[in-house]
Parts: structure tokens; C-alpha cells; sequence
């Protein structure tokens, strides 16, 4: 398909977009006083959008009959308040207009999400499962990862720094050395992606001042996306186990990141997490490694 070609549709579904998200913004809704007058459509018309956002009406006309105009996010955002559209709807009609979306926000209506997140975790049992917010805190975790991973309350709860300073994690993770690169290459992404984030700022400096090998790894200046990683562990009731971990995002909370690890065939390391699990496994376990 050519460059016009998806030009054209792109502009043909701005136009369909604008005009069903105009149609359901009442002129009540939009402050404005409906004059008792029957309306031939719903919603609000154009030249009443246009002055509500601050622009011409002959530029909203063309910009919702998708022709090759200038834009800017001032304008679309100008927009996007008048027809009341939410976060998803926002980003959509930035990409249908050709410029680049803002970062995603999380919408007040799912703010509640993490009751239905917990239980994604805990239906990942008998395998660890933790959740992250942008800072790396631990938001929630699973049993397992409590047995497994080592996560508990006298942690720093920060998934990070934990890394970095808890011996126990160091002393029985064969693959510290590897996998604390990429971390770090990880850490260094997520913090150039809001270069001017004091939270990010304050778990960087917490880390150059608990972990000379952080500190390090940092002025390499790695890059990397999250993934997945390999771990390997020396658990004390069970012996070796090999797991990978996955980093994922719920597009309706960007601020969140879940961390699911699945047993790799190795060292029969599945029947070892069930077990675990189990009544007798959780009466051996007690925070035998951290991270």
C-alpha cells in the first residue's frame, strides 16, 4: 500500500473520528445554550467547536474534512477538550492528525485497576509475580515471588535498589553479573524517556550512593527496552532454578509494569515452584533469597 494511500485513509477515519465524537457532545455538556431549537444532527456543530477551542471556523471544517492542513498539539488539545475525549481518544487523534501522540495518562475511571491486577498475579501462582510502578516499587506481589524471589516487607521495595543491595539475592543468583547490565541498560531507558522526573532522579542517586558497581554499569550509558531476562537461582530447599522473566504493560496504566516469571524446562524447575507452592514447600520457605 503507498504513502498516499494510507494518507488518504488516515485522513478519511479523522474525519469519520471527529465527527462521531463531535455528535455526542451535547451543547449542555459543552456549556452552551441549546435555544429550544430542533437540531437536524446531534451533538454540536462545527462552527461551535471551533469557537469553543479558540480557532477559526474554516480551519475546524477543513481539519474535519481531513485535508493536508497545519496542526499543532496546542490546537488538537484545544480540541480534544471541547469533545471531552478521553486519554485513548486523545493519543488516536493525535496519530490520525500525523503527529506524534503524548505520553499515555492514566485515566481517573481505571485508576481502580490494581484489585483486578492482584488477581492476575496471584492466578500466576505457583510462579513469581510482582508489579512495578514507573520508579521500580514494588506495587504488589505474588506468594511466590515471596518464596522464590525473596520479596518482604524489610526490603526497600524498590526492585532496583534491592538488586544492587541485598546480599542474599548476590549470593545465590548465577546470573547477577549478566543480567545487573541489563538492568541497569533498562533503568537508563526508562529515565531518558521523562528526562526531567525528580522520581527517577532520586532512585538514581539513591543507587550511586549505596552501589559503586551500579554506578558504574550507569556511566557506560547502556540502552535497552524491557524484556525478557533470564534468571538462574541456587534456592536453598530446592536447588537450581531457571526461570525468565517477562516486563509488560497494561496500556491503561502506563504507570505500571507487571513482572511475570515462567519456569524454563531446565532443572525441572516448574515442579520445583509447585512444590514450594505447597503446604509443605511454604513450611520449609522463608525468604530464602531477595530481589
Amino acid at each position: 500500500m503507498t504513502e498516499d494511500v494510507l494518507r488518504t485513509q488516515r485522513r478519511r477515519e479523522l474525519r469519520d473520528f471527529l465527527m462521531s465524537r463531535r455528535a455526542r457532545v451535547s451543547p449542555a455538556q459543552a456549556g452552551l445554550p441549546d435555544g429550544g431549537a430542533r437540531r437536524r444532527t446531534p451533538g454540536l456543530r462545527r462552527e461551535e467547536v471551533a469557537v469553543l477551542a479558540g480557532v477559526g471556523a474554516s480551519w475546524y471544517q477543513w481539519l474535519e474534512q481531513g485535508r493536508d492542513i497545519s496542526v499543532s498539539p496546542q490546537v488538537l488539545d484545544a480540541v480534544a477538550r471541547v469533545l471531552r475525549l478521553s486519554n485513548a481518544e486523545r493519543r488516536h487523534l493525535y496519530l490520525l492528525a500525523g503527529l506524534n501522540p503524548p505520553a499515555p495518562e492514566v485515566a481517573p475511571e481505571v485508576r481502580d485497576m490494581c484489585d483486578g491486577l492482584r488477581r492476575l498475579i496471584d492466578t500466576w501462582m505457583p510462579y513469581p509475580a510482582h508489579i512495578m510502578d514507573p520508579y521500580y516499587n514494588c506495587v504488589m506481589y505474588n506468594d511466590a515471588a515471596g518464596m522464590v524471589l525473596g520479596m518482604r516487607p524489610d526490603n526497600t521495595q524498590n526492585c532496583i535498589i534491592d538488586f544492587f543491595t541485598d546480599p542474599l539475592y548476590r549470593g545465590q543468583s548465577r546470573t547477577w553479573e549478566k543480567n545487573a547490565r541489563t538492568v541497569v541498560a533498562q533503568f537508563r531507558a526508562s529515565c531518558a524517556a521523562a528526562p526531567d522526573d525528580e522520581g527517577y532522579q532520586e532512585v538514581l542517586d539513591q543507587l550511586r550512593d549505596v552501589s559503586p558497581e551500579f554506578a558504574t554499569l550507569w556511566e557506560e550509558r547502556d540502552i535497552e527496552d524491557a524484556g525478557q531476562i533470564r534468571k538462574e537461582l541456587d534456592h536453598p530447599l530446592v536447588g537450581l532454578l531457571a526461570v525468565e522473566s517477562t516486563a509488560m504493560k497494561v496500556p491503561a496504566r502506563p504507570d505500571l509494569t507487571i513482572v511475570l516469571h515462567t519456569p524454563l524446562p531446565e532443572a525441572n524447575t516448574a515442579a520445583k515452584l509447585e512444590w514450594l507452592a505447597s503446604p509443605e514447600g511454604r513450611r520449609g520457605s522463608m525468604y530464602p533469597v531477595a530481589g
